[in-house]
C-alpha cells in the first residue's frame, strides 16, 4: 500500500489532484498571542478510513478542520487573464470549505485524490518563551500510524492588537433565506451570533448594522427582505423610533468583541438618487413609506432623516459608541453623480456629530470637496489618493480588479490575497471594505443562489467574491481564504510590532528591501517565497531585539 503525506504552508491551495510534491514545513516562529496555520495532505492508493488526533501543550487553542472544495464555477468575468497570477481560469473544484473535524468524529475518508487538513494554532498571548510541539497523528484502520510534528518556537514577544478596522459587509437578510428561518426569530438571532462569531474570528471588527435594510445590491425598483432593525412610527409630522432589537443587535457584536459599526447606507446605492427602502407604520399601516419612489432630497425624507439620525446617534451614546461608529451615505458614487451626492452629504454630515462618514469611491474630487471624511479607494486608484497625504485612507476591491492587483477570488493563489497585509502596513492604510462577507444572491439580489453550486452568485462575480463563509446546517463554516486573509492582517501587525524597535522608516525599508523594489499595490513579487521570508526575516529581527 502506498501512503503519501507531507506538511505544508497555508498559503499552498493543494487540490485533489496535484502531486504532493510541496515543499515541507516542521518548524515556525511565533509571537504570543499570533495564530499559525498550516496544512497536512495525505494522498492513498486505495479507499481507507483514518482516525485523526493532535497532541499538543497548547490544547484547544490547536484546531483541525478538514479542507472540503468549493464549486469555482466562474473563476473570471474578463478575458485576456492568461499568463495574469492564477492558478487556472478554467472552472473547476478548489479547496476553500473549512469543516471543524469534531463534525466528521475526527475521521477522514482517505482515497487517491489528495486530502487535506487545516492545523490552526491560536497560540496563547500569555505563553512563555520556548519550544513547543505540535503532533497531528492519521492512523488508518489498519492499525498503523503516521504522525506529522510542527516545532513551534515562541519567541518573548507578544503580537500587538489589530489596528485595521476590517470590514466584510454582512448580510442579515441571507442567513435567514439560506437557513430557512423567520427574520429576527430566535433561531435568526443565534445564527446571527454565530456569523458575527465567524466574522470576528477571521479578524472582522467593524459590521454593518442594518438599521434598515441595508441598499445594496438590489435591484432598481426592488426590494430585499426586510431586516430592518429599528421600529419605526409615524404621527404626523414626527416620528417615534423603538431600538430593541438594534440593542441586541450590537450587544451580540459586543461579546464577540466587535469594536466598530457602520451604519446601513442613507441613501440608494450608485449615485444617491433615492431614498432606501425603509419600513414605517402610520396609521396602523405598515409599509415602505421611503423607497426607490422618494427622491433622495424631497422635503418629507429630509425631515425623517433629520429626526432619524438624532435617534440613531442618541443610541450611539447610550451604547458607548459614538466615535466608534460610521456612516455611510451612497456606495460606490461615480463623477456624473456628484451633485446629488453632495446634496446627501450636505444633509448628512452636520446630522451625525462624533461619528464619521465613508464611502467606497475611486474619484480624488469627492474627498477633495470634502464630502467625504474617510475615503475608501479601490486598490486600483489609492495611488493617486495616497500622493494627496489623506489621514483617514482606506481601501477596497470589489468585483475586481482581475488583473495584477491583490484580490482574494477563488482561482488566485493564496500569496496574492496575503501580501495586501504589508501593503497596507507600508501605505498606512486605516482600513480595508469588502462588500461580500456573506452575499448569497445573484446579481443585484434578483434571487437567492446555492453557496455550494455556485461561488459566483450565479456567474455574476468572479467565484469567491460574494462571501469568505459558508452555510452549514446550522452552523457556519469558514473558509482558506478567510483564513489567509486574517493572516495577511497578522503579517501588519508584526510590521507594527518591529516598528516599536526599529521605527517604521526602517520597517519600510525592509518591506521595500525583501521585495526588491518599491512594493506597491500594483507592482509585488508574486509567489509566497517573499511573504513567508520576509515575515520570518521581521520576527527573527523581534526575537534579537527582545532577547
Amino acid at each position: 500500500m502506498e501512503f503519501q503525506i507531507v506538511q505544508v504552508s497555508s498559503l499552498e491551495k493543494v487540490r485533489a489532484e496535484d502531486r504532493l510534491d510541496h515543499h515541507e514545513i516542521h518548524a515556525k516562529s511565533v509571537l504570543a498571542g499570533e495564530r499559525l496555520s498550516y496544512q497536512i495532505c495525505v494522498r492513498t492508493d486505495c479507499r481507507m478510513d483514518a482516525a485523526v488526533s493532535v497532541e499538543s501543550p497548547f490544547g484547544s487553542s490547536v484546531r483541525l478542520y478538514l479542507v472540503k472544495d468549493a464549486n469555482m464555477d466562474y473563476p473570471v468575468r474578463e478575458t485576456g487573464n492568461e499568463g495574469e497570477d492564477y492558478i487556472t481560469l478554467e472552472p473547476g473544484m478548489m479547496p476553500d470549505i473549512l469543516v471543524p473535524l469534531e463534525e466528521t468524529g475526527f475521521r477522514v475518508t482517505l482515497t487517491d485524490r489528495v486530502s487535506t487538513l487545516w492545523v490552526r494554532a491560536d497560540i496563547p498571548g500569555d505563553a512563555a518563551p520556548g519550544d513547543y510541539e505540535i503532533k497531528v497523528k492519521v492512523a488508518p484502520e489498519s492499525g498503523w500510524n503516521i504522525c506529522e510534528r510542527m516545532y513551534v518556537h515562541v519567541i518573548p514577544a507578544k503580537m500587538p492588537e489589530q489596528k485595521l478596522i476590517y470590514t466584510r459587509w454582512f448580510y442579515a437578510d441571507c442567513i435567514a433565506v439560506q437557513h430557512h428561518v423567520e427574520i429576527y426569530s430566535e433561531e435568526h438571532w443565534e445564527l446571527i451570533d454565530k456569523y458575527i462569531a465567524a466574522a470576528a474570528d477571521t479578524g472582522i471588527n467593524m459590521i454593518l448594522v442594518p438599521i434598515h435594510t441595508p441598499p445594496l445590491d438590489t435591484e432598481v425598483g426592488t426590494v430585499r427582505p426586510c431586516v430592518q432593525l429599528v421600529d419605526i412610527e409615524k404621527q404626523g409630522d414626527q416620528y417615534t423610533f423603538s431600538f430593541q432589537r438594534f440593542r441586541r443587535f450590537i450587544d451580540i457584536c459586543k461579546q464577540n468583541g466587535i469594536r466598530y459599526f457602520e451604519m446601513a447606507h442613507m441613501f440608494s446605492q450608485w449615485g444617491a438618487k433615492c431614498a432606501p427602502n425603509i419600513m414605517v407604520t402610520e396609521n396602523g399601516v405598515k409599509g415602505y413609506l421611503f423607497g426607490w419612489h422618494v427622491a433622495a432630497d424631497s422635503e418629507e425624507y429630509v425631515s425623517f432623516l433629520k429626526q432619524y439620525i438624532a435617534a440613531i446617534s442618541k443610541e450611539l451614546e447610550a451604547e458607548g459608541i459614538s466615535e466608534q461608529t460610521y456612516f455611510h451615505i451612497s456606495d460606490e458614487p461615480s463623477q456624473d453623480s456628484m451633485d446629488t451626492y453632495r446634496t446627501a452629504s450636505d444633509i448628512m454630515r452636520p446630522l451625525i456629530g462624533d461619528s464619521k462618514n465613508f464611502d467606497a469611491l475611486s474619484d480624488y474630487s469627492f474627498y477633495e470637496n470634502g464630502l467625504v471624511s474617510c475615503p475608501v479607494t479601490s486598490v486600483m486608484h489609492v495611488h493617486e489618493f495616497l500622493e494627496h497625504d489623506i489621514p483617514n485612507q482606506w481601501t477596497y476591491y470589489c468585483c475586481n480588479p482581475e488583473k495584477v492587483f491583490t484580490n482574494s477570488f477563488m482561482a488566485m493563489p493564496s500569496a496574492r490575497t496575503r501580501v495586501l497585509g504589508f501593503l497596507l502596513y507600508k501605505y498606512d492604510i486605516k482600513g480595508f471594505l469588502h462588500w461580500g462577507f456573506n452575499f448569497y444572491n445573484s446579481s443585484v439580489s434578483r434571487y437567492p443562489v446555492n453557496p455550494y453550486l455556485t461561488t459566483s452568485g450565479d456567474r455574476s462575480y468572479p467565484s469567491g467574491d460574494p462571501f469568505i463563509v459558508y452555510p452549514g446546517r446550522d452552523c457556519v463554516y469558514l473558509s482558506v481564504r478567510g483564513e489567509v486573509m486574517y493572516d495577511a492582517i497578522q503579517d501588519m501587525d508584526i510590521c507594527f510590532a518591529l516598528e516599536r524597535h526599529i521605527g517604521r522608516e526602517a520597517v519600510v525599508a525592509m518591506i521595500d528591501r525583501a521585495a526588491g523594489r518599491n512594493l506597491r499595490f500594483d507592482d509585488y513579487p508574486r509567489g509566497k517565497e517573499f511573504l513567508e521570508g520576509l515575515r520570518a526575516e521581521m520576527v527573527e529581527k523581534i526575537r534579537e531585539y527582545c532577547a
